[in-house]
């Protein structure tokens, strides 16, 4: 029971982590490309 908890959690924080790196990555990707634009 505690395993399943465990792996719930950490599979909780994963996807937490990779919605939140997506989302700064696509931002700073998108200022990139309004600087080259710009330029």
């Amino acid at each position: 029971m505690e395993y399943a908890l465990l792996v719930a959690l950490i599979a909780v924080v994963c996807i937490l982590a990779i919605t939140f790196l997506g989302s700064a990555a696509s931002s700073k990707f998108s200022s990139v490309g309004n600087a080259i634009n710009n330029a």
